[in-house]
């Protein structure tokens, strides 16, 4: 048999336990609003175990297992040791890594900053080259003139890309070659 009651958009229901008695009823709550009990339940003390009599050789046993060797407390003090010194330097090499990335991210922004500069004061230099303004300067006030057909020399040299002039161009355009080229 089952019993509903309302309380503010909620639901309760009791169920009758096994035993049938009104104490004996559990309660559903159904909702978000849980409704605290009319009554509270009385806790029950467990009784007190009688102390059993322990022998005398168990007590000897707990005592010495409760002693430590001196040995083991050597061992452990080293492990202690060791494991801080760990620690410690586990904490030192991470500070290190740190400072150093924030070292790296400094020179980088440095860098950066100076790869700007360069390419702003190159192009401040390349803008303010004029090369007609050179060609007339060269042409008016040195004298200078562009070299005549008959005065270009075209030579074949297998050996590099670039000529470095040690003496005259032979007017034949074939250089010298060593005997170790041939």
């Amino acid at each position: 048999m089952a019993v509903s009651r309302s309380y503010s958009n909620s639901r309760q229901q009791y169920r009758k336990s096994s035993s049938g008695s009104r104490a004996g009823r559990q309660a559903y709550q159904y909702g978000n609003v849980v409704v605290q009990p009319d009554y509270v339940p009385e806790r029950q003390e467990s009784p007190t175990r009688p102390k059993k009599k322990v022998s005398r050789q168990v007590r000897k046993n707990r005592r010495q297992a409760l002693h430590m060797n001196s040995a083991y407390v050597v061992f452990l003090a080293i492990a202690a040791l060791v494991a801080l010194i760990v620690c410690v330097n586990y904490v030192r090499l991470q500070s290190s890594i740190t400072s150093r990335s924030k070292n790296i991210t400094v020179l980088q922004k440095e860098l950066a900053d100076m790869k700007e500069e360069n390419t702003t004061k190159y192009n401040a230099v390349m803008d303010s080259v004029n090369l007609d303004e050179i060609r007339e300067k060269a042409e008016g006030e040195l004298g200078m003139v562009y070299a005549s057909p008959d005065q270009i020399v075209e030579y074949d040299d297998p050996a590099t890309d670039y000529v470095k002039q040690y003496e005259n161009i032979p007017e034949d355009g074939a250089l010298a070659q060593s005997d170790n080229n041939k």
